[in-house]
C-alpha cells in the first residue's frame, strides 16, 4: 500500500499525521480500534449538515436545557411532575453530524482531512452528545513511532453562539428550576449552570481537566482515565486514548458481585475525587463509564468538572462530620446556616431541621452492609424537591453546592440501579478527610499503595 499524501497540514499535526505502509492488522492499536465498535444509531434525515442546521437544533434554550434534560435523565421517579414532563421534552441528544461536517471540523482545526490527519478514521460516530460528537480512529504516536488507538471528540460547528444565546436569556431556567424547590432563590443555581455549561464548550478546558484527573489517578488499581493526545486536541477537538469496555447496560447483566465492585469504585472516585483533588466531573451518568471487570471502571467525560475552594471543601467535610460521624444537630444546623443553605433562625426546631438533611447521609450514619436500591434514591429525589415540608420553605442551593447535589443525586441513582451492596460507611471512614481509616475491603487495600504515594 502506498503512502498517501500528506496534504496541507501544520508541522506539529504532521508529527502524528503520518501514513505508514500496511495495515498491521495484529497490532494493538487495531485491536482496540476494531473492537470499539460504533454505538450512535445514525439517520442520515437527521444528520447535522451545517453550522446553521446546529442553531436550529439547539436554538431557543433547547441547548441549555438539553444539557439538564440529560443530567437528570434518569432521576424520573422522583422529579414533580411539571419539572419531569418539561425535561422529558429536552432529553434527546442532538442528532449527529454528516461525514463531510465532520471532516470539515477537523480541518479547520487540524489543518487538513481526518484521513491524512489518522492512519484510519472512521467517518461515523462511535457516541453523540448534546453538544459534539466523538470518533475512532488511529494516530501516529511521534515519540514511539507506534500507531495508537484515538478517540476524537468534535464539537458542533456553531454550538457555542448557539448556546451562548440560550444563556442571555435564561430566565426560563430559573423558572423551570424554581418547580422543585420551595424556598429556592434560582438566581445562584443558574448562574453556576450557566457557569458549567459555557465551560464545558472549552475543549481545551477539558483537556486540562482530564489530565489532572488522569495524572492523579495514574496507577490506580481500578479507576482509570484516558490520556489525552496533546497534539491533535484543540479548543473544539479534543483527541485522547480510545478505550476498548464494556458498556452500562452491559455490565448491568453481570453478576451482583461484579455490579457491587463497580459500584464501589464509582463511590470511590466520587468521593477520592472530592476530598483529595477539591474536584468532580459535575455529571455522573451512565454513558461515562466503561466496564472491565474486577470492579475496574474507565471515566469518561471531564466537560462539566467544578474545581472547589478549601474553605468549600473544609464545609462539606465539616457537615458529614457533624451529621453522619458526631451525630451533632446543633453543630450541623450552625453549619448549614453559616453555608446558605438554611435561613438563620428559620422557625423550625434543631431535630427537625436535622431529620430534614439526614436522608443525604443514611447510607454512611451505621457500620453496616446495606443494599442501594431505587427506591432509595428515588426517595432522595423526591425528598431534595419535596416542597411540602415545612424544612424546604427555608432552604435553598447556594452556588457552590449546586454541583455537590448533582452529584450526590447522581451517584445515589446509579449505585440504585446496580444494587450494590457494601458497607459503605468503613468506605467512607476510608475516604473522609477527617477519619483516613485503613483498607475496609480488597479493592481498598489494593489501592493503598497508590495512595501512599500520593502522601
Amino acid at each position: 500500500m502506498m503512502k498517501r499524501s500528506w496534504g496541507r497540514r501544520s508541522a506539529q499535526v504532521a508529527k502524528l499525521g503520518a501514513k505508514v505502509a500496511g495495515t498491521h492488522a495484529s497490532t494493538t492499536a487495531r485491536k482496540v480500534f476494531a473492537s470499539a465498535e460504533r454505538r450512535v444509531e445514525l439517520d442520515d434525515e437527521r444528520r447535522l449538515r451545517t453550522a446553521q442546521a446546529v442553531a436550529d437544533e439547539l436554538g431557543h434554550m433547547k441547548g441549555a436545557l438539553m444539557k439538564l434534560g440529560q443530567m437528570a435523565s434518569y432521576l424520573d421517579e422522583g422529579l414533580p411532575e411539571p419539572l419531569r414532563l418539561a425535561l422529558a421534552q429536552l432529553r434527546s441528544d442532538a442528532p449527529p453530524m454528516t461525514r463531510e461536517l465532520a471532516a470539515q471540523v477537523v480541518r479547520d482545526e487540524l489543518g487538513a482531512d481526518p484521513t491524512d490527519v489518522f492512519v484510519e478514521w472512521d467517518p461515523d460516530p462511535i457516541a453523540a452528545a448534546s453538544i459534539g460528537q466523538v470518533h475512532r480512529a488511529i494516530a501516529m504516536d511521534p515519540t514511539s513511532g507506534e500507531e495508537r488507538p484515538v478517540a476524537v471528540k468534535l464539537q458542533y460547528p456553531g454550538v457555542d453562539e448557539a448556546i451562548d444565546a440560550d444563556l442571555r436569556n435564561a430566565d426560563y431556567l430559573g423558572v423551570l428550576l424554581k418547580q422543585g424547590f420551595g424556598g429556592l432563590d434560582p438566581d445562584d443555581m443558574v448562574a453556576e449552570i450557566k457557569e458549567r455549561i459555557t465551560e464545558e464548550l472549552d475543549y481545551e478546558l477539558e483537556a486540562r481537566n482530564q489530565r489532572a484527573f488522569a495524572d492523579f489517578y495514574r496507577g490506580h488499581p481500578t479507576i482509570h482515565v484516558p490520556d489525552v493526545v496533546d497534539a491533535l486536541s484543540t479548543k473544539r477537538v479534543l483527541t485522547s486514548e480510545l478505550v476498548d469496555g464494556h458498556t452500562w447496560d452491559e455490565m448491568l447483566t453481570w453478576s451482583q458481585h461484579e455490579r457491587d465492585l463497580a459500584g464501589e469504585t464509582i463511590f470511590r472516585f466520587v468521593f477520592r475525587s472530592l476530598y483529595r483533588m477539591h474536584a468532580f466531573n459535575g455529571d455522573p451518568h451512565p454513558g461515562n463509564y466503561l466496564f472491565h471487570g474486577e470492579g475496574r471502571v474507565t471515566f469518561l467525560d471531564f466537560g462539566l468538572v467544578k474545581h472547589f475552594t478549601d474553605d468549600e471543601m473544609d464545609t462539606f467535610a465539616s457537615m458529614v462530620k457533624a451529621a453522619a460521624y458526631d451525630n451533632d444537630p446543633a453543630e450541623f444546623r450552625r453549619i448549614v446556616e453559616a453555608a446558605g443553605m438554611l435561613r438563620p433562625g428559620a422557625p423550625a426546631d434543631t431535630a427537625a431541621v436535622g431529620e430534614y438533611f439526614e436522608q443525604f447521609y443514611e447510607p454512611v450514619r451505621v457500620d453496616r452492609t446495606m443494599t442501594w436500591t431505587p427506591e432509595y434514591a428515588s426517595s432522595i429525589v423526591r425528598h431534595t424537591f419535596d416542597r411540602s415540608s415545612p424544612i424546604s420553605q427555608y432552604a435553598t442551593v447556594p452556588k457552590a453546592f449546586v454541583f455537590i447535589q448533582r452529584i450526590n443525586l447522581g451517584l445515589y441513582a446509579l449505585l440504585g440501579q446496580l444494587g450494590a451492596t457494601g458497607n459503605y460507611r468503613r468506605i467512607a471512614e476510608e475516604l473522609w478527610p477527617f477519619t483516613n481509616a485503613p483498607p475496609s475491603t480488597p479493592i481498598g487495600a489494593a489501592a493503598q499503595p497508590w495512595l501512599d504515594a500520593l502522601d
